[in-house]
Order: C-alpha cells, then sequence, then structure tokens
C-alpha cells in the first residue's frame, strides 16, 4: 500500500494535514479543534459541548435543514463529539463526494449563532444532562473524575451542570467561539483518497476571511487525590465503583508502556482482572484503562457488582494492581496484550474513517506523523523494562475510589 503524508498550514494559521491512501474506497475528513471542557471556566461550563451541538443549526449559507439533508444526500457517515481536550466534526464519503463533504464541514465552522436556536438548544443539553444523570455509570465517573483531578482543569464537566447551562448567554458562547475556534487552534484532517492540490485550493478560498487570535492552555501540575470514598443511591440495585490512579501523558515516551500494562491488568478478557474477578462470577464488570491527555495522564478503572459481593470484590481489585506494582509482569502476558493492542490498531486503520480518529488526534499532541505500521512498532519495541518505570512511580499506591451503592 503506497501510503503518503502530506500537511501545510494556512496564512490564517489553520494546519492541514493528510494521509493519501489512492487504493482507499473512500474519503475522510474531520476538523479537529483543540477545545474541550478543560479549556473552559467555570462560568461557561459545558460550553465546549453545548457548542458542538450549536454548529449543525445553520450558518450564512446552509439552515440546518440544509445540513441534515446534504449529509444524507452525500451519503456520508458523519457526527462530532466533545471531550476533556478537543472537540470533532467529521465525515467520510465516497471519493467522488469529497470535495462537497468538505466544503460542508468547513462551512459548519463559521456558524450563525442565532439567539432562537440557542434558546431551543439549550433545553436539548439540559434534557441530556438530565438523561446521564439517570445512568449510574457515568455519574460515578462524573463526580469521581472531578475528585481525582482535585481541581486540575481535566477534572471539569464536559456537560456541565444544569446550573452552568442554565445561566449560559449566547453571548458568552460566541466570545468563546472566536477564541477557541480561530484557525491557527484548529487541525483539518484528511484520510483516504482525495486530492490533495484539490482540497488546498478549496480550502484556501473557503477559510480566506478566518482570523487567527491568541489561544492558550493552561497546564497546572497535577495534585490528585487518593483515598476511598463512597455515595449512597438507594434507587440502585448494583454497587458502581470508578477508580483513578496517576498515569503518564501523551508526550511521555512511556505511554505505550501504560497502554499495555493497563490492557495486562484490566482487558475485557483474558487479563488479571478478568480472571480475578469476572471468570469467577464476583463481577459483571471489571477493567482498567490508560488514559494519556495533553500534559498529564491517568490509569482509570471500573467494577461493577452486587452489594453483598461488593467489599469483597474491591478489595481483589486493589490486590490486583498491588500485585503488579510491586512485582511486575511475566513476559507471556506482555507479549499477549502486544499482540491484542497491534490488531486494535491495525483493524482501526484499516478504513479511512477509523484511521481519521487516531491520526488526527495524535498529531494534536505531537505535532508530529506516526503510520499504523510506525505506532505498531512502537508497540512491539515497548519492552517489559519500560513498563517497570511505570511501576517505579507506584501509581496504584495512589488509588482513588469512588463507589455509588444502594444502601
Amino acid at each position: 500500500m503506497s501510503l503518503k503524508f502530506q500537511e501545510t498550514t494556512l496564512d490564517n494559521g489553520l494546519k492541514i494535514i493528510g494521509e493519501h491512501n489512492p487504493q482507499a474506497q473512500s474519503a475522510a475528513a474531520g476538523y479537529f479543534v483543540n477545545t474541550g471542557a478543560r479549556d473552559e471556566t467555570s462560568d461557561v461550563a459545558g460550553v465546549s459541548h453545548f457548542l458542538e451541538h450549536m454548529m449543525f443549526k445553520g450558518t450564512a449559507r446552509r439552515t440546518p435543514e440544509d445540513i441534515n439533508r446534504e449529509f444524507d444526500e452525500l451519503g456520508a457517515n458523519y457526527n462530532a463529539y466533545t471531550s476533556e481536550e478537543r472537540t470533532v466534526y467529521y465525515g467520510a464519503v465516497l471519493p467522488e463526494r469529497g470535495e462537497k463533504l468538505l466544503d460542508l464541514l468547513t462551512d459548519m465552522m463559521r456558524p450563525s449563532l442565532r439567539q432562537s436556536d440557542f434558546d431551543i438548544e439549550k433545553n436539548v443539553i439540559l434534557e441530556e444532562i438530565a438523561m446521564y444523570e439517570d445512568k449510574p455509570n457515568f455519574r460515578v465517573f462524573e463526580i469521581g473524575n472531578e475528585r481525582f483531578y482535585n481541581g486540575h482543569p481535566l477534572g471539569n464537566s464536559i456537560l456541565g451542570s444544569t446550573d452552568s447551562i442554565k445561566t449560559l448567554e449566547r453571548e458568552q458562547m460566541q466570545a468563546y467561539f472566536e477564541k477557541r475556534y480561530a484557525p491557527n487552534n484548529m487541525l483539518l484532517t484528511l484520510a483516504g483518497n482525495y486530492d490533495w492540490d484539490v482540497v488546498l485550493n478549496q480550502v484556501t478560498g473557503l477559510t480566506q476571511d478566518w482570523q487567527p487570535s491568541e489561544t492558550t492552555r493552561t497546564y497546572p501540575d497535577l495534585k490528585s487525590q487518593d483515598g476511598v470514598q463512597s455515595l449512597n443511591d438507594k434507587t440502585l440495585a448494583r454497587v458502581h465503583t470508578a477508580l483513578f490512579a496517576p498515569g503518564v501523558s501523551a508526550q511521555d515516551d512511556l505511554r505505550y508502556a501504560a497502554a499495555i500494562l493497563a490492557s495486562c491488568i484490566g482487558d475485557s478478557s483474558g487479563s488479571r482482572l478478568y480472571w480475578s474477578l469476572i471468570d469467577k462470577g464476583l463481577a459483571d464488570s471489571a477493567s482498567l484503562s490508560h488514559d494519556s491527555a495533553d500534559g498529564v495522564g491517568s490509569f482509570v478503572g471500573y467494577v461493577s457488582s452486587a452489594p453483598e459481593n461488593f467489599e469483597k470484590v474491591l478489595a481483589i481489585y486493589k490486590e490486583v494492581l498491588l500485585e503488579v506494582e510491586e512485582n511486575g509482569l511475566d513476559s507471556e502476558e506482555w507479549a499477549r496484550a502486544q499482540r491484542k493492542l497491534a490488531t486494535s490498531l491495525t483493524l482501526r486503520g484499516e478504513t479511512p474513517f477509523g484511521r481519521l480518529m487516531s491520526l488526527g488526534a495524535s498529531y494534536l499532541y505531537n505535532k508530529d506523523y506516526q503510520s499504523v505500521q510506525d505506532v505498531i512498532s512502537a508497540v512491539f519495541n515497548t519492552s517489559l523494562d519500560e513498563a517497570t518505570k511505570v511501576l517505579a512511580n507506584k501509581p496504584f499506591s495512589k488509588l482513588y475510589t469512588l463507589s455509588m451503592r444502594p444502601e
């Protein structure tokens, strides 16, 4: 397969990257905006996610109905999402429709933000918050994340609160948009079968009026909370527990080791937590993953069990973590986790749509290009000694757990 990485920066600061695959049967494009919940102040909590909704509510050239209809007419697989660190708008189509997709996505990046749409969508957001508050496995992470990060902006809620959304004004959203959606804070990512020269000419023309802005992100030290806490909710039938421990950042050379380590401990099948808790029928879910973020990272775990098993389950979960922290892993389980991660990365990268997400997110963090093969090689070249370096910081001795219990 003849892949070619391409990149340029327009005069307005918009960065464009692409991984061209002439043999691909589709083309994918996405705008990665380097902003999310961690970039919000308390008076606009939830504005990034709210704004994501508003980007589909029309532009100077298109009504909301036009946007939805055109995506459907293109036969596009499309959507958007907001995280703590980025907001992404994306779509994938057949190659001959790539130019129209790019026109639509680029137009959406300069929305009308009408007051009438703002007022209607505010109710949609409030309903979404209420819906998620009915999901204990969401709430335990929402509350636990805030407490673990202990004032660090990565503890900010993506949805915001009912109060913050109710008091948010359209003018506050407009100001946030103008600052955070500046072209020099955005990355246009392409993957699959596209024409680079056509893309550059098209996007240069469509974005010629976009103005750059001074956009910053804060990087305070993480002073994470540890210990054990619980909340009671008599409506529950099971105990839901979220677990957090300090990890490594997306820029850290040990990020691959941390990901493989977490897989060994808490992958959905064949991991230590699986055999210790799920296989024995003590818990219906028990997992651990590693989240490498901008400048900081964390191990994130979850376990769900019947109330009568809770104390035993949590004790076993912690025993598994501390056993690994104290004695490490064996080479065979490390090799198995490497192979599983490599397979997952390969499957995700086989389509332009799947490749788009990892390509854009990785570039935002490290400003360099890694092919799928580069990443797989990095995974297989990550030694067990590097996991030992991660464990040397005693992350699981600084564990924070939050349980939601029916008592």
